[in-house]
């Protein structure tokens, strides 16, 4: 018992600290702008196999998070601001506060702010426990 609670935590502080790579530094005419990822929750769920992770992001003033996918379903709440989301096999879409999207499994996507101000988004994820939450596209 006392190892699987070891396995537990190191796997809770392995996914925190995969979270915390992804504050991603960005300039901006001299000015230092990012992207900060910061992890809300993590349950597993009652389906086998399946987890789901709570974050927000949050886009600094004309940043952007290119290609990437994700091992199940992301589903984005814009909390403040607006952001633009390109989703493989869809034109850009634009959504403010208070709009929504659904992103399924694998499919690769990217999100950018456009603007002078700061974005937020609470992106809720349905995944594939053990796998990488996030995956670059080359």
């Amino acid at each position: 018992m006392k190892n699987l609670q070891n396995k537990k935590l190191l796997w809770k502080a392995i996914t925190i600290m995969s979270f915390a790579a992804f504050i991603i530094p960005f300039s901006v005419a001299g000015q230092q702008s990012e992207i900060k990822r910061i992890l809300l929750q993590q349950h597993d769920l009652s389906i086998p196999g399946k987890e789901v992770v709570q974050a927000t992001i949050d886009f600094g003033a004309h940043t952007a998070f290119g290609k990437h996918y994700h091992p199940g379903e992301e589903i984005i709440y814009v909390v403040k601001g607006s952001l633009e989301y390109e989703v493989e096999g869809s034109l850009p879409v634009m959504l403010k506060a208070g709009d929504v999207l659904f992103i399924p499994a694998g499919t690769v996507h990217s999100a950018k702010n456009n603007t002078n101000e700061n974005a937020v988004e609470l992106a809720t994820y349905v995944v594939e426990k053990g796998k990488q939450l996030v995956v670059l596209k080359k």
